[in-house]
């Protein structure tokens, strides 16, 4: 129990404060505060010291253990060097001046010859305006500054992320970190590879590789680890916030957060408000590879089994008819021991969509992605020059239908806010001459600022749109190079189906000549959609009469070419077959009507 009242000496200095000289710093600030308590007679003197914390901000540790003392009544006397120490915002500091009154706590502004034992000062008030003044004119300056350096490309704090370290001739560049850019690019590679957050952090874990914020101690980075922290512990948070860094890219990402005023907390800042400047650090991770990873991390998938990886196929398979995500239907084994294992659309028997099935099984997808796969490697090996060209060929004609359309969508939408202006223009006129009540009035209004604003958004992504098509290159060389970093094509794997694959359509299942048919649309990377022509051998094969009892099984391999084919050839079989059966008929009949009457001719004929 506490028997004697507590004698604190409080201290506080800011960034901003150290600008101001030494005479503000925390080893003046005691040594002035020591030398009047022991001139007033005080003896054990309690400091409690902010140091680094705005006097904006009350989450100070200090001060909120020194406030919580004055609410016990622990408290006798409180010196500080000046009012500017306890805050700078005149209604937080008035308060807590009226609650030192009301606990009885002597205070003393030494500076200020400020001592409310011998009388409070009728000047106390403005001190404290004109220190929340200084504070937010101090902010301003700060503001102002930093706006022209982040304009220019500079870092206004010293923050860095894991893979990079300050260049030691100059803070404002760089440079790779060698030990820890590798552990970045294994991360993005286990992503590709088809492993979950947990799993990397996992292998992590399990391989000794230190976190972050043990790494940057070890280096010197200033980077504090908390004291019981496990340095070789990866969490899934710390894997998720390393695959969210547009920086890996070699890129300076500049106003990510913004504060309204100097009083509220940063937020993240609006997308358009960012600044971002390419190229201007060494590139840890491709611009290609963050965007796969990016994709694939915007779809959950759920793993097969407790323990076991998920589907790659899930997020890339899409549905030709509404365009929604097809999911992975797994089930117990059927009477031929085999697992359910296959994907349908995600619209199907869902209470708010409708479609059908579109029913495919996960091997078959697999393996109709795998021989796409090998024939376009295969032709790309064979056939570079061809390829590239055919790429260039293929890539304007589909630029040249999206612009078309979007073009279109943009001149609709540009119609309609034109429309809208009018609108409220005479809405407005209306209002004022009392021709509609305010309730309808606000009503309207409100709904045509909605469609005004979902409008604005819609003109601005098709302007985009349509800009990247008229600035876009094929990147036949991007695809190339895929191509020559793979040698073998021997298994499906989750690597293959992310680097080579952006996405698949799957259209429903149709009946030909009593065959289930079903057409596979797959969109390469960086190169969309791309039909390999067929080889000499491959038509001679498809031009071999097919066994009817192996029919079923080779067409469900086939190409779409192949298929169209097959059709045209069934169908010349089938008419050669109709004409003969015809004129055998109509032979038939001429011997017939030999010896018969003309009644006859009409009875038999019918």
């Amino acid at each position: 129990m506490i028997t004697e009242k507590l004698k604190i000496a409080y201290e506080r200095l800011s960034r901003d404060d150290e600008q101001q000289g030494e005479s503000n710093s925390i080893k003046n600030q005691k040594m002035l505060l020591e030398n009047y308590a022991q001139k007033e007679g005080y003896s054990d003197i309690t400091h409690l010291t902010d140091d680094g914390w705005s006097g904006t901000r009350w989450d100070r540790p200090a001060i909120i253990k020194l406030i919580e003392e004055v609410e016990r009544g622990n408290v006798e006397v409180l010196l500080v060097k000046d009012m500017s120490r306890l805050g700078r915002d005149h209604l937080r500091v008035g308060l807590l001046l009226e609650q030192f009154r009301e606990r009885g706590v002597r205070f003393v502004s030494v500076n200020e010859n400020i001592d409310t034992f011998k009388g409070e000062d009728d000047f106390m008030p403005f001190r404290n305006i004109i220190n929340e003044w200084a504070a937010k004119e101090t902010s301003r300056k700060i503001r102002a500054v930093n706006k022209t350096r982040t304009e220019n490309g500079k870092h206004v704090t010293g923050a860095i992320i894991y893979g990079y370290l300050h260049d030691p001739n100059d803070r404002q560049k760089w440079i790779l970190d060698e030990e820890a850019a590798p552990v970045v690019q294994r991360i993005y590679r286990s992503v590709i590879e088809g492993k979950g957050v947990e799993k990397i952090a996992a292998e992590l874990s399990a391989d000794s590789i230190m976190i972050p914020s043990a790494h940057w101690q070890k280096v010197g980075a200033g980077m504090r680890l908390h004291t019981n922290a496990n340095p070789y512990k990866w969490s899934a948070s710390a894997v998720i916030q390393i695959l969210k860094k547009e920086e890996y890219k070699g890129w300076t990402i500049l106003n990510k957060t913004v504060k309204e005023t100097y009083k509220s907390k940063r937020k993240p800042n609006s997308p358009e408000n960012i600044l971002v400047f390419k190229d201007t650090k060494p590139q840890i991770i491709d611009e290609e590879t963050w965007n796969v990873v990016q994709r694939l991390r915007e779809t959950r998938r759920r793993p097969q089994k407790v323990g076991g990886s998920p589907n790659p196929l899930t997020g890339v398979l899409y549905c030709a008819d509404c365009g929604e995500k097809m999911y992975n239907k797994l089930g117990k084994a059927d009477k031929h021991h085999k697992p359910h294992d296959e994907y349908v659309c995600s619209s199907y028997r869902h209470y708010s969509r409708s479609c059908t099935y579109h029913y495919i099984r996960t091997e078959v997808i697999e393996n109709i992605i795998l021989t796409a796969i090998r024939r376009i490697s295969g032709y790309v090996k064979t056939n570079e020059e061809n390829f590239i060209e055919r790429v260039r060929e293929s890539s304007l004609l589909q630029q040249e239908n999206a612009v078309k359309e979007s073009r279109k969508k943009l001149s609709k939408s540009k119609r309609r806010r034109d429309e809208l202006g009018v609108l409220i223009k005479k809405l407005y006129e209306a209002y004022a001459a009392e021709k509609i009540p305010e309730k309808h009035f606000t009503d309207l209004l409100a709904g045509y600022d909605t469609e005004q604003i979902t409008l604005d958004n819609e003109i601005t992504e098709l302007q985009t749109a349509i800009d990247n098509y008229n600035t876009d290159s094929v990147r036949a060389d991007k695809f190339i190079e895929i191509v020559k970093r793979h040698t073998e094509f021997m298994e499906f794997s989750a690597v293959l189906l992310n680097e080579f694959i952006e996405k698949v359509i799957v259209h429903e299942a149709v009946k030909v000549d009593g065959v289930r048919t079903q057409n596979i649309e797959i969109f390469f990377s960086f190169i969309g959609k791309f039909d390999v022509p067929l080889t000499q051998d491959e038509i001679a094969e498809i031009d071999k009469p097919i066994k009817r009892t192996s029919r079923k099984k080779l067409r469900s391999e086939m190409t779409e070419e192949q298929r169209e084919r097959e059709r045209k050839r069934d169908k010349e079989r089938y008419a050669k077959k109709v004409a003969d059966k015809r004129a055998e008929k109509q032979a038939v009949r001429a011997e017939i009507l030999k010896g018969t009457s003309f009644e006859n001719t009409d009875r038999i004929a019918s």
